[in-house]
């Protein structure tokens, strides 16, 4: 899910890494994609996207295998990154129950692309430009 003010993009860095992303993940045997999209968000930033405001973007090759049903949710302002909180954890090696993010950020999307990984970039770039578009009922 893409949330934008159309200036910046919110982010959120996996646990003990340095790569960045948008939230995301894998819809559950027979939901709908714009359903599983309002779920991730939820899980990994404890957002809760009105299915009213998101806006389809279409499916997009992410990897070999793996394609993308992206949703853009343009908000008048970007959360407040303290008030963001990844509830969607994952065993580590050494056993412990981890979150999958551990910081979040809102940079702008230049910035962004720089951020996150080579494919997630490539997508991003694809839709920027929509994406980025100010809307009047923001």
């Amino acid at each position: 899910m893409l949330v934008t003010d159309g200036t910046h993009l919110l982010l959120g860095r996996f646990t003990g890494l340095a790569l960045w992303d948008i939230p995301k993940g894998l819809a559950e045997p027979g939901e709908a994609f714009d359903r599983a999209a309002s779920r991730e968000l939820a899980e990994e930033t404890g957002l809760d996207a009105p299915a009213a405001a998101l806006h389809p973007l279409g499916l997009h090759r992410y990897r070999p295998g793996k394609d993308l049903a992206l949703f853009l949710w343009r908000v008048a302002a970007m959360p407040a990154l303290e008030s963001l909180s990844c509830r969607s954890m994952f065993r580590a090696r050494d056993g412990r129950w981890l979150p999958e993010f551990d910081a979040f950020a809102t940079p702008g999307w230049d910035e962004a692309l720089g951020r996150v990984g080579r494919n997630m970039a490539r997508v991003l770039t694809g839709i920027a430009a929509s994406a980025r578009q100010p809307s009047s009922s923001a």
